[in-house]
């Protein structure tokens, strides 16, 4: 099997992250414009839009209206032991659990996607988006990275409908993860799934989940919580 073709956008965002790594536009600097880093890349506006997305859902840029697109301040993370399936949280709550697939695909890992899995260029990932709701409302959009040589024998359905029991058929038992959590607004693609206003109050979570008695990392997810609908409660 030959290497795998590194999606254009992915390739785009590694490079404009590893230039803010190395301290080329430095916390609070605001990026050239799309059209300027479109023309650099010689690529689409689309496809630029997308790998800038990207960089936004992880963190490292943020998004200010009407002003551009700037490298996020360093924030301050707060690092939560255990995992708890949406299932369970859900059932706590007394409301069923419900998940919708809105996307599914089997793709190369992005720079940040290597970084806190442990792959290699040459590696595959499967990303899957989903919304999960508590009865039918909206309560987050999860987007859930897995490295594919983990999960490859099995199908859509058994990762899609109960990711944590089918892993543990495979003797992957969740247990530590590292979340970083921050506050955010809406864009006009969450805005729409969530069933939320432009602008509305999120809270996004970007977590490494590690498997039990283990330091493997097996899944790297990214959720934006309804702000009004969710809270986290920590105990020191």
């Amino acid at each position: 099997m030959g290497k795998p073709i590194i999606p254009r956008y992915i390739q785009i965002h590694n490079q404009i992250k590893s230039r803010v790594e190395a301290g080329e536009w430095r916390a609070q600097e605001r990026l050239p414009a799309e059209r300027e880093l479109a023309d650099e890349f010689d690529v689409s506006r689309m496809t630029l839009r997308q790998a800038i997305q990207t960089l936004v859902d992880e963190g490292l840029l943020e998004r200010k209206i009407g002003s551009g697109t700037y490298v996020a301040e360093q924030k301050v993370s707060e690092r939560v032991l255990g995992i708890t399936s949406f299932t369970e949280l859900m059932a706590s709550t007394g409301r069923v659990a419900k998940t919708k697939t809105v996307s599914y695909k089997i793709t190369s890992p992005s720079a940040s996607e290597m970084m806190h899995l442990k792959l290699f260029e040459n590696d595959e990932v499967l990303v899957m988006e989903r919304l999960r709701m508590g009865d039918d409302e909206p309560i987050l959009l999860e987007r859930t990275t897995l490295p594919v040589k983990l999960i490859e024998d099995f199908s859509k359905n058994e990762l899609t409908e109960s990711l944590y029991a089918t892993l543990e058929g495979a003797n992957i038992v969740p247990g530590r993860a590292t979340q970083t959590i921050s506050a955010g607004l809406a864009n006009e693609r969450l805005s729409e799934l969530l069933q939320i206003k432009r602008g509305d109050a999120i809270l996004t979570v970007r977590q490494v989940s590690f498997a039990e008695n283990t330091e493997l990392p097996f899944e790297y997810v990214r959720s934006y919580y309804v702000g009004e609908r969710f809270e986290f409660t920590l105990t020191r």
